[in-house]
């Protein structure tokens, strides 16, 4: 599957997209501008040590993406959308679009795919969900639509209870 954020601002909620795109093997596709720099301290903290598990690929524009894959089945993921995202078959193949923290995707194109817009059921009062978190709901739904292939249904202990990050320093 490919997960495409579309102008993403905050770089927290990418750094916990790469993560969550790396533990799924899923592609991350970030669609410029971007509101941070990939050298961002918040970007790779959010992301801790994942990013060389997952291929992120920066584009210029959303047209781009939809030139190198023509053939990809699209889900946009809007608070505007007429269906839930449980109502949709994903693919394996299929990319999921989200907008940026503050704008969501813009009108003009979701008024060209508005049968392919897909929401997270939320009370009408919240305005929408966290970014990192609805691309984790959706993509996890897709995933369990394909019974999670490539993935593994076990967890296993470690032995121990003192498992720390190799890198990072606890005082």
């Amino acid at each position: 599957m490919k997960i495409v954020l579309y102008n993403p601002e905050i770089p927290q909620n990418t750094g916990n997209i790469a993560r969550t795109c790396a533990a799924t093997g899923t592609d991350l596709y970030l669609i410029e501008p971007l509101g941070f720099r990939l050298e961002d301290k918040y970007l790779k903290r959010a992301g801790l040590d994942y990013f060389s598990m997952v291929s992120i690929r920066v584009l210029p524009s959303f047209e781009r993406f939809m030139e190198l894959f023509p053939d990809t089945k699209y889900h946009f993921a809007t608070t505007k959308a007429p269906r839930a995202y449980t109502e949709v078959r994903y693919g394996p193949d299929d990319a999921l679009v989200f907008g940026c923290e503050t704008k969501g995707l813009p009108e003009s194109l979701l008024s060209r795919v508005y049968d392919r817009c897909i929401r997270i059921p939320m009370r009408a009062e919240a305005r929408s969900l966290n970014l990192s978190n609805s691309v984790a709901v959706v993509l996890y739904e897709a995933l369990r639509q394909q019974d999670f292939a490539q993935l593994s249904a076990e967890g296993h202990l470690t032995g121990r209870d003192d498992e720390a990050l190799p890198w990072m320093d606890y005082i």
